[in-house]
């Protein structure tokens, strides 16, 4: 929104808001055009009266930046005139001020409809005829899938979340794959899978010579994706040493080998993910904040497979194809029920699961894996309630007892780590993800309760 009155801006974004629209707002046409260098908008909605550069004049140069997007002019009703010359010059269409809000909402989402309509299946074409598929007609799916398409053409670093198993990779895939940068490498590497003396290493690459062993130069992820795309997934298990050398190189556009003297210019589009809440981590003085406002430039957040239901059956229904498979209505209606904790990647393991037993027969609800839903307690909770307080009013009775903390800890903390390795079929990694600790973490915890393995 682009007016030098800050009651109108504060009016519609309000009123835009409860639409569902983000909305951010300039008070000049050169207000306006230095946000669309950090920004990607779907609409403009500009005053013809500006300090400065008229809104009719600034149309152009906005549309070169954003592209062909909606421009709706906002104009007094003794202007008429100007507002019909403002769509001759590209505007989509204008509002006469005094105008209502419920007019100006109704505009808004014309607008966007239209253009949702020329660009959808076009987008929708694109993004499924990949390898890396990502399917969805949930409205939240469908604005991911804009979203993606307007990233696409931007080289501004992009940073996603979402819970464990919805898709950050398949995301970054896509992003990359319509893009300039489609034909150049994609490398992705996930973060909690290194270890911290060797990172650097691994990122930047090492010279010959730079430490024992190091017989020969090698490059690093930085140089590896050099005119394409680095993914860097669990973000958010990188030290703060590290974090402060990958801010620099965001910043220089350059990295430096281990034992180098001197630096190597790098050309890579940057990606981020994680399924921690960075926020909190930097409250925490994990994270740091100067690092992450780097990183969230253009942020998209995946929803989990929980918020978007009406995606399960056209995922079931894909991930069916590769096995060759029927499923009944009552198997259907069963998965339908389930939380999906794991979102979409425990989905296509239950398909799978289900497929590989019915034997390229009709998959029947007995054919599903058990329904594990560590979030949730599938006993009353009352009755879990009731079981707590009773455990704690029978130590209490004992006045010898002490750490009752610890020992709180040691009876509840084994049954969580079991029911997690169990929904991540005894994998560590995936395992430590969802309990948002590291791995090391994890290993320490499972010996403390002899519940570890030789994997």
């Amino acid at each position: 929104m682009v007016d030098d009155e800050p009651v109108i801006c504060w009016t519609l974004r309000e009123a835009l808001f409860d639409e569902g629209h983000e909305c951010l707002s300039a008070s000049s046409a050169e207000e306006a055009s230095a946000k669309a260098d950090q920004f990607q908008f779907d609409l403009i909605l500009m005053d013809v009266r500006l300090p400065g550069s008229d809104g009719i004049s600034a149309i152009a140069g906005l549309k070169q930046k954003l592209g062909d997007i909606p421009v709706l002019i906002m104009t007094a009703f003794g202007d008429l005139q100007t507002a019909v010359k403002a769509v001759e010059k590209g505007a989509s269409g204008y509002l006469i001020k005094p105008f209502d809000l419920e007019e100006a909402c109704l505009a808004v989402q014309r607008a966007l409809a239209n253009t949702i309509k020329i660009n959808q299946k076009q987008q929708r074409h694109l993004l499924e005829t990949e390898p890396y598929q990502i399917i969805g007609r949930s409205r939240e799916m469908q604005s991911l899938f804009h979203k993606i398409a307007l990233l696409a053409r931007r080289d501004a670093p992009v940073m996603i979340t979402g819970e464990s198993g919805t898709g950050k990779e398949l995301i970054a895939r896509a992003i990359h794959q319509n893009g300039p940068r489609k034909s150049k490498p994609f490398i992705a590497t996930n973060m909690a899978a290194f270890n911290p003396g060797l990172m650097e290493k691994e990122l930047f690459g090492h010279v010959k010579g730079a430490y024992t062993g190091a017989d020969r130069d090698s490059s690093g992820l930085f140089q590896q994706a050099h005119g394409g795309t680095l993914f860097l997934d669990e973000i958010g298990e990188v030290p703060a040493e590290m974090q402060v050398k990958l801010l620099r190189v965001l910043e220089n556009r350059e990295v430096t080998p281990v034992g180098a003297a001197h630096s190597v210019p790098i050309d890579v589009r940057f990606i981020a993910a994680t399924n921690r809440s960075l926020p909190d981590l930097i409250r925490q003085g994990i994270f740091r904040e100067d690092f992450y406002f780097r990183l969230n430039v253009f942020p998209v957040h995946l929803p989990p497979l929980r918020e978007r239901p009406e995606d399960i059956q056209e995922l079931v229904n894909h991930f069916l194809i590769s096995h060759q498979a029927e499923m009944t209505a009552e198997a259907l209606l069963e998965i339908k029920k389930r939380k999906w904790p794991g979102n979409v990647r425990q989905l296509k393991n239950a398909v799978e699961h289900a497929a590989i037993l019915a034997q390229h027969q009709q998959i029947q609800p007995e054919h599903l894996p058990p329904d594990i839903d560590i979030y949730s307690n599938q006993s009353n909770p009352d009755t879990l309630d009731r079981m707590i307080g009773q455990w704690v009013a029978d130590q209490l009775k004992s006045t010898a007892e002490e750490n009752l903390h610890e020992q709180f800890l040691a009876r509840l903390e084994p049954i969580l780590l079991r029911l997690v390795l169990e929904a991540n079929k005894g994998q560590k990694q995936p395992s430590a993800r969802m309990l948002g600790i590291h791995r090391a973490t994890l290993r320490q915890m499972l010996r403390k309760y002899d519940l570890a393995d030789e994997n």
